[in-house]
């Protein structure tokens, strides 16, 4: 749940601000849409890639031990899957999360449901959820390219790079 609950406060509390531009497939999912301009899209996924260095920059700083036990938090393919099991995971829960914020985020639905602008965030932080539960196992779920590639930058070992999707 901690995944999906904190997707869910983070898209609520930023809504507002970016429109909840958290994760560069979203944005890029919105600009192939035509719902987010070129330079906005791109100052939105580079402030989101430096936001993810900066971020686990800090879990190693405050936190070295997890830090190091779990590979930096870098994605993984596990063993017993091969490299086309797991892009294919991946691509499956990001398409999955990009349809719910489409759906979510539909001007139609706004229009009939006034109060889902405010419920908007919870279909995706639980579409989170349910990709996380899938994919965890597989690649250690790399459905944000922002949060991956903080880690592999961050970690920066071989193996952290290996599994960039």
């Amino acid at each position: 749940w901690a995944f999906g609950g904190m997707i869910f406060v983070l898209v609520y509390c930023t809504a507002g601000i970016s429109g909840g531009h958290i994760n560069p497939a979203v944005t890029f999912g919105l600009f192939l849409a035509r719902k987010v301009s070129l330079p906005r899209a791109v100052l939105y996924i580079v402030a989101q890639s430096l936001g993810a260095i900066c971020g686990v920059g800090l879990v190693k700083a405050f936190q070295k031990t997890y830090y190091e036990e779990y590979g930096g938090g870098a994605n993984e393919l596990a063993a017993g899957y091969n490299k086309g099991t797991g892009l294919g995971a991946e691509i499956i829960g990001t398409f999955v999360l990009v349809y719910t914020v489409f759906s979510a985020t539909d001007p139609k639905r706004n229009a009939r449901d006034s109060h889902v602008p405010v419920l908007a965030p919870l279909p995706i932080g639980f579409a989170v959820f349910i990709v996380h539960l899938a994919t965890i196992p597989i690649t250690g779920t790399g459905i944000n390219p922002a949060r991956s590639f903080g880690a592999a930058v961050i970690y920066n070992k071989d193996k952290a790079w290996d599994d960039r999707w």
